[in-house]
């Protein structure tokens, strides 16, 4: 424990995120360090203080990826029935022809997926049958990416499917249930550090749940933060975790209408950033520098 304690703010992340997997993590950390002919937690901080390119290995081994299908139930369900319809309506008084959504931190592929089968088999796509869903579905990972695009799931990553849902839109491949290619339609998956520039693009809906806001550091909290509100329409949704929090002076900009749903409250153009009161003083905030770092998330 000691030893994520000193090592995790040196990767701009937060040692109270990792409390429920630390377990998880320190056997990796072990491992590694038993590749290196280590034997302790405290061999290998000597190794990494005296190996600078080290720090590149250690970095992958405290990410931490938990995902499935419709995790947290009841988020997809307001997704699917009210937010979804509500700026796709949005996007037709705008004369959008598509909802753009992008999903930072993918994983494997679940949550992009389900955000596409919650339009396509939920009210939206029903009621705005001209307006197509497009979701950018993004993660450092490339082992997950590619576990992304073959679509084939262990039955547990469906167990919050609905039975209708699933076999509607699944197929059963051997000892695995594979994604139909009609409900893949519509999801680009591709490479991207949360952490780095946005892609250009303005985005109706960006989900960034169960990474930045549990695992990032405060300041990096507040970086990332800014930026994904830099890429989000006027009156478009942010939507975190269900036990994630945004920092203060993020949270100052939005207004959360339902849990882990956060609205701008005033609705301005993507890039174009308001004058906000921070600890009594008003105007904009000096953004902090951003740390030096050495890995992805």
């Amino acid at each position: 424990m000691s030893f994520l304690q000193w090592v995790l703010p040196r990767l701009g992340m937060r040692w109270q995120g990792f409390r429920r997997v630390r377990r998880q993590v320190c056997r990796r950390i072990l491992s590694r360090a038993a590749e290196l002919g280590l034997d302790s937690f405290d061999a290998y901080r000597g190794r990494l203080e005296a190996d600078p390119d080290e720090w590149r290995e250690l970095e992958p081994l405290c990410r931490v990826t938990i995902s499935r299908f419709l995790r947290d139930r009841e988020a997809f369900r307001r997704l699917g029935e009210e937010l979804l319809p509500e700026l796709a309506a949005a996007a037709v008084r705008r004369g959008a022809e598509r909802l753009l959504c992008w999903s930072a931190g993918c994983a494997s592929g679940e949550e992009p997926y389900s955000l596409a089968l919650a339009w396509r088999l939920g009210p939206g796509a029903a009621r705005f049958p001209a307006r197509a869903l497009a979701v950018l579905a993004t993660d450092i990972d490339l082992t997950l990416l590619a576990r992304a695009r073959r679509a084939r799931y262990q039955a547990s990553s469906l167990r919050e499917l609905p039975d209708a849902w699933r076999d509607r839109a699944f197929e059963r491949e051997g000892g695995l249930w594979r994604l139909l290619p009609e409900h893949r339609r519509g999801v680009l998956l591709a490479a991207h550090d949360v952490r780095t520039a946005p892609p250009a693009a303005a985005f109706d809906l960006i989900l960034c749940r169960n990474l930045v806001f549990t695992y990032l550091a405060e300041r990096e909290q507040r970086k990332v933060g800014e930026r994904l509100l830099d890429h989000l329409v006027p009156g478009g949704a942010l939507v975190v975790g269900g036990h994630e929090s945004l920092p203060e002076a993020l949270a100052a900009e939005l207004e959360e209408t339902v849990p882990c749903v956060h609205r701008h409250r005033v609705a301005r153009p993507p890039g174009v950033r308001p004058g906000r009161a921070v600890g009594g003083r008003s105007g904009r905030s000096r953004r902090p520098g951003r740390p030096r770092r050495r890995g992805g998330g």
